[in-house]
C-alpha cells in the first residue's frame, strides 16, 4: 500500500521549492544583479495558493485519517465548545452592563485550538484577541477569564488591563495589547532570541488580515526573515479588519503570498478544519526548530460575531452571509466526525454545553462580587525600587482615600 505523505514532508517540500526559487538570494545576495533576459515582460500575481484540508464541510474525511488521536480531538472539541459558550454569556453579560467590553473568537474556535493544540505549553504566544482558546486549552479557568474581566483583586493583571487583555506568564502567554500588530515585531525579536540560546522553543504569534495592513507587520516579518528564529506567524484571515472587508484591505491574494515574498515557507489552510489547522501548525513547529527559520500559516475563516461589543455588523453585511457561515461551523463540523465515530453523543454535548453554561454564570457572579485591587497597586511593577516622587503620589492618595470612606466602594 502506497504511504501518503505527511503535512511535515509537505511543508518540507513547499520549503525546498521555495528555496529553490530564491536560490540565489540564498547562495548570493548579488547575484540578481547578474540575471539578465532579453525579454521585456512584468510579472503579475502568484500561483494559486490552495487550502490544505482534511475534512469537508459536514465531516466527512477526504482522503486519509487526521494525526489527531482521539484523547486529543476529544480534549480539543470540549475546549472548542467552552470557547463558543463562554463567549456567548461574557459578550451578554456586557450588554447588561456586568463587564464593559467583550470580543469573541466565534466560528474560528477551530483556527485557535486546533493550532494550541499543536503546540507545547513552553511555546511563547503571542495573542492578538481573539486567542482566549489557547488559554483555556492551557489550562485557564473560566474563573480566571471572569476576574480579568472583572477587574477584580484576583485578576493577574490587577485591574490595569481592559477586559479580553490577558496575560499569563505561567501559560507563556504574553499580554495583549490593544493597537493592531504591536506583537508582531515583539515575536521575531522573541524568536531571534530562542535562536541564540538554541532551546526547543517556539514563538507563535496572532493576528488577523486586517493587522497586516499594518507598518509593525512589514517590519517584523521582515526582521523575522532576516535574523531567523523558531517562529510561526500566524494569521488567521476572517475577511474583515472590524468593518473593512479584505477586498477593500488590499488588492493581492491575501497574505499568504506575502510570506513568500519574505522569503517564508508558507502554507494555507481552511481554518474552519480542526484537523488541517492541527497538522499544519504541528508540522510547521517542527520545520522552524529544524531550520531556524520563520513559517506563516494563513488561516482562511470567518468571523461570524460582531468585532467587539462596539460593533454592530449588521450594519456593513447582509445577514444571509453571516448565517451561511454559522452554518458551517467548526464546532458542529468537528461534532459531526466525532458523533459519526461513536466518541460523543448528542446527549453528551448538550450535557457539556449546560455545565460551562453554569460555570459561566457562577464564575461572573463571583467574580463581580470580588473586591478591586487594592489603589496600592497602582504604583506598582514599574520600578524595581518605586522612586520617591511616587511614594509622595502613593502616600498622598492613601490619606485622601482615608479621609474619603465610602466614597470609593464598589457598588454592585
Amino acid at each position: 500500500m502506497k504511504r501518503l505523505p505527511t503535512m511535515a514532508g509537505f511543508l518540507r517540500r513547499t520549503a525546498n521549492v521555495t528555496q529553490s526559487r530564491s536560490l540565489c538570494r540564498a547562495t548570493n545576495p548579488d547575484a540578481s544583479w547578474d540575471i539578465h533576459t532579453t525579454k521585456l515582460e512584468f510579472v503579475n500575481g502568484v500561483p494559486d495558493i490552495p487550502c490544505y484540508r482534511v475534512m469537508d464541510e459536514h465531516g466527512v474525511i477526504l482522503e486519509k485519517e487526521p494525526e489527531m488521536d482521539k484523547d486529543t480531538t476529544i480534549r480539543v472539541h470540549d475546549c472548542m465548545v467552552k470557547t463558543h459558550v463562554m463567549d456567548k454569556i461574557f459578550y451578554e453579560a456586557q450588554r447588561q452592563g456586568r463587564i464593559s467590553f467583550y470580543m469573541t473568537s466565534t466560528g474560528e474556535e477551530a483556527t485557535v485550538i486546533g493550532s494550541a493544540a499543536a503546540l507545547e505549553d513552553s511555546d511563547l504566544v503571542f495573542s492578538q484577541y481573539r486567542e482566549q482558546g489557547v488559554l483555556m486549552y492551557r489550562g485557564w479557568s473560566i474563573r480566571q477569564f471572569a476576574d480579568q474581566c472583572a477587574s477584580n483583586e484576583f485578576d493577574i493583571g490587577k485591574g490595569r488591563q481592559m477586559p479580553v487583555h490577558y496575560g499569563s506568564r505561567e501559560h507563556s502567554f504574553v499580554t495583549v495589547s490593544s493597537p493592531l500588530a504591536t506583537q508582531i515585531p515583539h515575536a521575531a525579536g522573541a524568536a531571534y532570541a530562542f535562536k541564540v540560546l538554541k532551546g526547543s522553543r517556539v514563538v507563535v504569534t496572532y493576528f488577523g488580515e486586517g493587522a497586516a495592513s499594518e507598518g509593525d507587520f512589514h517590519a517584523g516579518v521582515n526582521f523575522a526573515s532576516v535574523l531567523g528564529g523558531p517562529g510561526i506567524f500566524f494569521c488567521r484571515n476572517n475577511k474583515f479588519a472590524i468593518s473593512t472587508h479584505h477586498t477593500d484591505q488590499f488588492g493581492g491574494d491575501g497574505i499568504a503570498p506575502r510570506g513568500l515574498a519574505f522569503g517564508m515557507n508558507t502554507i494555507r489552510v481552511d481554518g474552519n478544519d480542526v484537523f488541517a489547522v492541527y497538522e499544519a501548525t504541528k508540522a510547521a513547529r517542527q520545520l522552524t526548530l529544524e531550520t531556524q527559520k520563520p513559517v506563516m500559516i494563513e488561516a482562511m475563516s470567518y468571523r461570524v460575531g460582531h468585532h467587539s461589543t462596539s460593533d454592530d455588523s449588521s450594519r456593513y453585511r447582509p445577514s444571509d452571509e453571516v448565517k451561511s457561515w454559522m452554518d458551517r461551523c467548526p464546532i458542529k463540523r468537528l461534532q459531526a466526525y466525532m458523533l459519526e465515530r461513536d466518541w460523543v453523543t448528542e446527549t453528551e454535548i448538550a450535557q457539556l454545553e449546560k455545565q460551562v453554561q453554569k460555570d459561566c454564570v457562577k464564575s461572573l457572579v463571583e467574580a463581580e462580587k470580588s473586591e478591586p485591587p487594592h489603589h496600592s497597586e497602582l504604583f506598582n511593577d514599574v520600578y524595581d525600587v518605586i522612586p520617591p516622587h511616587l511614594l509622595e503620589q502613593q502616600e498622598a492618595l492613601a490619606k485622601h482615600m482615608d479621609a474619603n470612606p465610602g466614597v470609593y466602594a464598589k457598588v454592585i
